[in-house]
């Protein structure tokens, strides 16, 4: 029950705060996370324990109230990894052979120089704060290993952005791979200075842990989506009807889903998988196999839409305000933000114009690209449980940066993707304005005896072979 009614609330207020958001014209994933703030254990949270203490003399909390604490917050965790498989599969839907054709040499160049350079920027900022700031505050192995987390962005705020506005054109052509490649490069260059880092620390360098365990990790991890997205689409050829095959989708990815957690020894050498890579090839070998993927990764998009929803909630409940709590993260939090919001577009300008793409492309794609969540906050927590007090200082000041980035970030993608044309300022249209308008068609046509006009006021699409909802 308790687990119940704190997803309600999540999932209301999230809905509530987005209407908000529309009259301040800001995106909806803002909202979700601003949402997730005030029921997380800061606001609602605490609001709980507080009545649970004075009013009735509990020492518990009133669960249910809201997401009271980390413990609390991580029983939804599954819900997090199950949101985050089906925001890449919608991605690996980006990368239709067709399109590869026109934009795949260019994302290829832009998603690997813009993390590259990246990396380099903000290392080279942090280990300039490194001397300068007095001793104990920020090693050299932290300024290291937060320079490759800073390559990392995250794909989920920017699909929700492209989804809300329908974004269409040049920018969101090429964003969309640039951002599932960059997580492939975020995962190699965190590989390297994780271990330079820990080489710096112990005094000797793992070669294993530094190239061969990354490249495998991504090699497995395509490897494992290639395979799933074949037998996918291999097993939807047994359905006919949308229902089903919708739900063949579902099953498919969380399948996939489940299988990307395993992790094994052969020897020294530790091979996982990548939640987002492997999803990701999923859907795109799905959408390059089946003639009719892309309605059905539709009808997908619309079931999944409370589930990114809650997944936005509890990821700004998980945001820590702790953090303005100590003056020296603040610092260096700000610096690091600052660094790799340049390199991000200074990297992605040079990267871009290297490669010819389009002028609105070279100027707003870097501004796309600056919103961090998932992925960083991953590289953080691996490692803070191996590098101690540099490692609780990396994972704080990558916390405060996601919690900076999220808010702000797809504020700022918005306004990249409106400048650069790719969405359209239209007037305001609503679900039930729209069956309204439709409404009033059809009584138009049946009124003025035009039956056959009738069927081309709401097109339905079908594939081939999918004449009926019959199995």
């Amino acid at each position: 029950m308790d687990n119940l009614l704190a997803l309600s609330i999540a999932l209301i207020a999230g809905l509530l705060l987005s209407r908000l958001a529309k009259v301040l014209k800001l995106p909806a994933v803002t909202a979700y996370l601003v949402a997730g703030i005030l029921v997380g254990p800061f606001v609602l949270g605490k609001l709980g324990t507080f009545i649970a203490e004075k009013t009735m003399g509990w020492q518990t909390p009133i669960v249910g109230v809201g997401f009271i604490n980390d413990k609390f917050i991580e029983k939804f965790s599954i819900l997090s990894e199950v949101a985050l498989g089906f925001i890449a599969f919608s991605i690996g839907n980006e990368f239709r052979l067709s399109q590869l054709k026109k934009i795949g040499k260019q994302a290829t160049i832009v998603g690997i120089l813009q993390a590259v350079v990246t990396t380099l920027v903000v290392d080279a900022v942090l280990v300039i704060l490194y001397f300068v700031l007095p001793d104990g505050i920020l090693s050299l192995e932290a300024a290291i290993v937060l320079g490759a987390i800073a390559s990392a962005t995250a794909p989920a705020a920017t699909l929700m952005v492209v989804k809300q506005y329908k974004a269409k054109g040049p920018l969101t052509d090429i964003l969309l791979p640039v951002v599932a490649l960059d997580d492939a490069v975020g995962l190699i260059l965190f590989a390297i200075s994780f271990g330079v880092a820990g080489a710096l620390k112990a005094g000797s360098p793992d070669i294993i842990g530094i190239v061969v365990e990354p490249l495998l990790e991504i090699v497995c991890s395509l490897g494992l989506g290639a395979l799933m997205g074949y037998l996918f689409s291999l097993c939807e050829r047994f359905f006919h009807s949308r229902s089903k095959r919708l739900a063949m989708s579902v099953a498919f990815v969380l399948l996939t889903i489940a299988l990307a957690m395993i992790d094994f020894k052969i020897g020294k050498v530790h091979i996982g998988f990548s939640n987002l890579l492997v999803c990701m090839m999923l859907g795109t070998i799905f959408c390059n196999v089946c003639d009719f993927s892309e309605e059905l990764m539709d009808r997908v998009d619309r079931w999944t839409a409370p589930l990114f929803i809650i997944f936005f909630v509890i990821s700004g409940a998980e945001l820590d305000l702790t953090v303005f709590k100590s003056g020296w993260i603040i610092v260096i939090g700000l610096v690091y933000i600052l660094s790799r919001s340049a390199g991000k577009y200074s990297g992605a300008f040079a990267s871009a114009k290297l490669s010819k793409c389009d002028d609105n492309i070279v100027k707003y794609l870097g501004v796309t690209l600056l919103p961090q969540a998932g992925v960083a906050l991953g590289m953080a927590r691996m490692a803070s449980s191996d590098f101690g007090a540099d490692g609780a200082l990396i994972l704080q000041i990558t916390l405060f940066a996601v919690l900076v980035y999220e808010l702000i970030g797809p504020m700022l993608t918005k306004i990249a993707l409106t400048k650069a044309g790719d969405i359209n300022p239209e007037g305001k249209t609503t679900a039930r304005n729209e069956h309204a308008k439709n409404k009033h068609r059809l009584g138009f046509f049946h009124r003025h005896g035009n039956d056959h006009a009738v069927d081309t006021v709401v097109p339905v699409q079908t594939s081939p072979t999918e004449p009926n909802d019959k199995q």
